[in-house]
């Protein structure tokens, strides 16, 4: 009974401060305050507070946990819809998320071998700019630390969202395809999140360079961890 009570407890305390963050988001509009990001910071500092142990916590946030199933199928369904722009823009959209998916892994990689890192953490490191569900199951079969993935993964999002539209103006890259490919491909969901707000067709753009990304990042993760190691 304790445990039911505990694992809705931190269900509805995680769903409740997501969406005052998100309100807090929408009304200062601040890359600072993306709700992923000042969701993580909240939950972390009740944590802290009332000394709750993260197993504890976890009795509810592996409920939320367990989404992440049927958010990897859900990834189908952007990349059905988007089947036209696709072929329209095939060679740009497929050769743009490939080179972004190859150096994203490898610059990540070689930073961590250059700083000495053991091998499970640079096999942690490898799926950084893909998506969680899927960067989680890549790092396991690498044989990351799905924890410290699932840390990298949220620290490329983050800095995709506050640091990619500053890069995109100084690189002057204001096309819809190359603004979304850049955001999808460098920071999977949040970058995402963020060509929404930026217009309709970077958005579209964005949600497609993020499942491919996801594609081709758990064809290209094995062979590049195979080729350094």
């Amino acid at each position: 009974m304790q445990i039911m009570m505990y694992s809705i407890l931190f269900v509805i305390v995680t769903i409740a401060i997501y969406l005052a963050m998100n309100l807090l988001y929408f009304k200062y509009h601040k890359a600072f305050f993306i709700p992923i990001l000042t969701t993580t910071i909240g939950i972390i500092l009740i944590l802290v507070l009332f000394k709750v142990p993260y197993d504890t916590y976890m009795l509810g946030g592996k409920w939320i946990d367990l989404l992440l199933g049927p958010a990897i199928v859900s990834l189908a369904i952007p990349l059905y819809k988007q089947r036209e722009l696709i072929k329209q823009n095939m060679l740009p959209i497929v050769g743009g998320i490939a080179v972004g998916v190859l150096v994203g892994m490898a610059s990540g990689m070689l930073f961590a071998k250059l700083a000495g890192f053991p091998k499970e953490i640079v096999f942690s490191l490898i799926p950084k700019s893909i998506t969680t569900p899927i960067a989680i199951q890549i790092a396991t079969a690498l044989g990351g630390v799905t924890s410290l993935t699932i840390a990298f993964v949220m620290i490329a999002g983050f800095t995709g969202v506050i640091l990619g539209p500053t890069f995109l103006k100084w690189f002057c890259i204001d096309t819809a395809i190359g603004r979304g490919i850049g955001l999808g491909a460098a920071a999977h969901a949040l970058g995402t999140s963020k060509a929404i707000e930026l217009g309709e067709q970077e958005a579209s753009y964005s949600s497609i360079a993020m499942t491919l990304s996801a594609i081709i990042g758990s064809i290209v993760g094995p062979v590049m961890a195979w080729f350094f190691y």
